[in-house]
């Protein structure tokens, strides 16, 4: 999975205009589209990862990271805008940083134990800038500095800041404003000389020079070819040169040659069925692994590979596996395919692998392809030229039953082999068929220090990698404002009687004022805009006012010295403090995300409101215990009789049914209201008022509220029409044969108790547990028993609309007291 990171000038000079009319911001933008839409027409392009570094100072350089998706690096890549300096050596290590967060935590660089290469994740960083001088906040720079310390942990066991699977390719725009009469150069483009130049040859990349919109699509093309599964190494000539074969027109050349020393890589193709790459064999590390050693010295990022020139025969043994590689076209490469010998090889060392010698044994070796079209890099086992006839005598001589001579030359190659090697050794051996000949217990080459010291660094960038990627996205810190001086007891100056002279001590004109009154002591408090998007600088600096922006700056600016008496200072106006972007509108998920965290609810029981854009208070359905929609079951109630009628269906004919919100009075528990003869008042309330005194005094004395009854005890939906409670007072007026002279009572009645009822719902609304008030208010009901409870029935419909659990319960079991009470009154009066 090639992974693909822009990085981009944002430095205020980006902002100049070629004669395309457009300015070099907007053409590094339109070069990193393009070259993503050449890249997708190669299929292998689904794997990509891109990732998106300016120039600001980390994490706020960061746009597009690990995690992002790439809906995010567009739109980052749209808004980046050129307002900093060119500090492209901080910006480098900030992308080399980012590349190398994970390496650690997969162990993919096997410190230690030999060079894989096909364990790579291959990079490609892509810089477009416009090659001017380099500036940071302490000057001007000539070279390029990369800063030393990171905070990345295991750094130090790379000498580089890069791998040698990452490569740097820089885009220098020198695109004239004015066009050019001269004719534009055919060929290739050539090398810029900006301070990039050098770090892109370290790492194995290159430069290129842009100087029209042409040579910018060519090396756009250039650059997708280059993206390439492999790693770079360092080839160098050991020994003396060749002699010219028969074949060969190579002339003798004597001094340095180009093909002595070359930095190119080598492609490591992936596995066609599995797309993984595949090997066996490491390359070398350039120190012997010591056991008492307790840390690694630091690798280079670049491994350096001797070849030596002497012709060697190739050597294969069948059923031994083997490493093949194809370098890349370098003059190393055409130097060895002009001699023409496909059949002899150069063998490749790394100096001081061995435990005894300064060059080592050889590990490989160097041979033109039979068809001379390529050059590939054998990689084989340690020392091949020894341990091959030794494999091969084991498969044909002794059928893989080695006898003790064997054994003893094979214990002496094993103590020439650097430790690291017995793994790979071991494996090849179990696909030979000859898995024993290994002792299980042998030692890989790390000491048990050093293996925790990895572990440990594996650990804290892990830590540091979750820090990376949690800061990618998030808005720097705005700058502070203008700092002021404290008088929380003062006068401002305006409204102080020595103003004037204040002004003159100001100007110059008069005497120095004292340390307290003196104005150009700021300290101890600052002034911020109320819109915290706004920047400081913008108040201070007025060439940050675009021009467009100039007139309302203006009526601002005046509105603000007209009304300074009210000392209140308005950066934006009222609108535009409520005025967003239209493609920003449905935007809630990030508005959510710089929201401060809500506080907990004051009642627990209350549902969840749901984050819903375009209605934040619906509420949560599933949570929901009561919606003020659903409508409780009561069962068959006589009404509308005399109190000599009987309850029953037979004598008075299909009764009349209304809504209750009792859950209690359910199906098959339904509840008749008793045949009730004429009362004084005096009794009722006696009655009812013993009654809430009781309910309070259980409610004071108890520890604890009772546990809410199920949700689908409480939820329970009724086609049943509900009467209207006045309709209910004045049929009871009617069947009780009251006189004409009770009205006025009745309406007096009444009144008082819609006040009781607007206080207990009040109360109801209320956060919290407290229902001591509603019980009291409760006492104080006017009516029949009949019409109390219509009204207590009344009040459960409204805790219900609040998913009151408690109190609805409470209710109820007071509810199914007075039932309970008027039963008892009903069988004595019976009797």
């Amino acid at each position: 999975m090639p992974v693909l990171l822009f990085l981009i000038d944002t430095s205020a000079s980006m902002n100049q205009r070629s004669h395309l009319g457009t300015s070099y911001l907007d053409i590094a933008k339109g070069a990193v589209e393009t070259f993503l839409k050449l890249r997708s027409r190669d299929p292998a392009s689904r794997g990509d990862r891109y990732m998106l570094v300016s120039f600001e100072e980390a994490p706020a350089g960061i746009k597009a990271g690990w995690k992002e998706s790439h809906a995010t690096f567009m739109t980052e890549l749209r808004n980046l805008q050129a307002v900093g300096l060119t500090s492209i050596g901080q910006s480098l290590r900030t992308a080399f940083d980012l590349l190398n967060l994970n390496r650690l935590v997969s162990g993919i660089d096997n410190y230690g134990q030999g060079r894989n290469p096909f364990f790579l994740e291959p990079a490609i960083i892509v810089a477009i800038t416009d090659g001017s001088k380099l500036t940071s906040s302490s000057g001007v720079q000539d070279e390029l500095h990369l800063p030393l310390t990171t905070p990345l942990p295991g750094s130090e066991l790379t000498k580089e800041p890069f791998r040698w699977d990452q490569r740097l390719f820089s885009l220098v725009l020198r695109i004239p404003g004015h066009t050019s009469p001269d004719p534009e150069p055919i060929g290739g483009v050539p090398l810029d000389p900006s301070p990039i130049t050098p770090m892109c040859e370290v790492t194995g990349g290159r430069s290129y020079s842009v100087f029209s919109q042409r040579m910018l699509n060519q090396c756009l093309e250039s650059l997708v070819q280059k993206i390439q599964s492999g790693v770079v190494i360092n080839f160098e000539k050991t020994g003396p040169d060749p002699p010219p074969t028969e074949d060969s027109q190579i002339e003798m050349k004597y001094g340095p040659q180009s093909w002595h020393s070359c930095h190119k890589m080598i492609y490591v193709r992936p596995n066609p069925k599995t797309g993984v790459p595949v090997g066996h064999w490491p390359i070398p590390e350039s120190f012997w692994p010591d056991q008492n050693s307790p840390t690694l010295p630091p690798r280079a990022a670049h491994p350096q590979v001797k070849f030596s020139c002497v012709d060697s025969e190739p050597m294969v043994v069948d059923k031994v596996p083997f490493d093949k590689y194809e370098l890349e076209p370098s003059p190393l490469t055409q130097y060895i395919l002009e001699r023409k010998s496909p059949h002899s090889c150069w063998q490749v060392f790394v100096c001081n692998s061995a435990k005894y010698g300064e060059l080592g044994q050889p590990f490989g070796y160097l041979k033109a392809s039979t068809a001379l079209n390529c050059v590939n890099l054998f990689v084989m086992p340690y020392n091949y030229p020894v341990v091959l006839p030794l494999l091969d005598d084991l498969i044909t001589v002794h059928k893989f039953k080695p006898p003790a001579k064997w054994r003893q030359s094979f214990e002496n190659y094993l103590k020439t082999v650097p430790p690291y090697y017995i793994t790979a050794l071991r494996k090849a051996l179990r696909m030979m068929g000859a898995p024993n000949l290994l002792a299980d217990n042998m030692e890989y080459g790390l000491s048990y220090s050093v293996v925790s010291y990895l572990k440990k660094l594996s650990q804290q960038a892990k830590i540091e990698a979750d820090r990376v990627c949690a800061s990618v996205g998030k808005k720097a810190a705005l700058e502070g404002g203008i700092k002021l001086r404290c008088r929380s007891s003062a006068l401002s100056l305006a409204h102080r009687k020595d103003f004037t002279q204040l002004l003159h001590s100001i100007m110059g004109d008069g005497p120095a004022l004292p340390m307290e009154a003196n104005t150009k002591e700021f300290a101890g408090f600052q002034l911020a805009a109320l819109n915290k998007a706004l920047k400081p600088q913008g108040l201070r600096n007025p060439y940050d006012i675009p021009r467009s922006h100039l007139l309302d700056q203006l009526s601002r600016m005046r509105r603000n010295l007209l009304h300074a008496s009210i000392c209140i200072l308005k950066g934006q106006d009222q609108d535009q403090l409520h005025s967003v972007p239209i493609a920003q509108m449905g935007n809630y998920q990030d508005f959510l995300k710089h929201c401060p965290s809500p506080l907990r609810e004051a009642d627990p029981d209350q549902p969840k409101r749901l984050h819903t854009f375009g209605n934040p208070f619906k509420l949560d359905k599933k949570a929901m215990m009561v919606d003020e929609a659903d409508e409780f079951v009561t069962g068959t109630q006589g009404k509308g009789k005399r109190p000599g009628e009987s309850s029953s269906p037979a004598g008075g004919g299909a009764p009349k049914r209304r809504r209750c919100m009792s859950p209690l009075l359910r199906l098959g528990r339904a509840y008749t209201p008793p045949k009730t003869p004429p009362r004084t008042p005096d009794n009722d309330d006696t009655e009812l008022g013993n009654h809430i005194n009781n309910h309070l005094e259980s409610n004071r004395n108890s520890d604890k509220e009772p546990s809410p009854a199920p949700e689908s005890e409480l939820i329970e939906q009724s086609d049943l029409l509900q009467l209207d409670e006045v309709e209910n007072q004045e049929n009871r007026v009617q069947e009780n044969g009251q006189s004409s002279d009770s009205e006025f009572s009745l309406g007096k009645s009444q009144e008082l108790n819609s006040e009781l009822r607007v206080l207990i719902t009040k109360e109801i609304r209320k956060p919290g547990r407290r229902y001591e008030k509603i019980f009291y208010l409760l006492k104080q009901i006017q009516g029949s028993l009949e019409t109390r409870l219509i009204f207590l029935q009344s009040i459960i419909k409204e805790a219900a609309r609040f998913k009151k659990r408690v109190l609805i319960e409470q209710l109820e079991n007071f509810l199914e007291e007075i039932h309970l009470r008027a039963n008892s009154m009903n069988h004595l009066d019976g009797l």
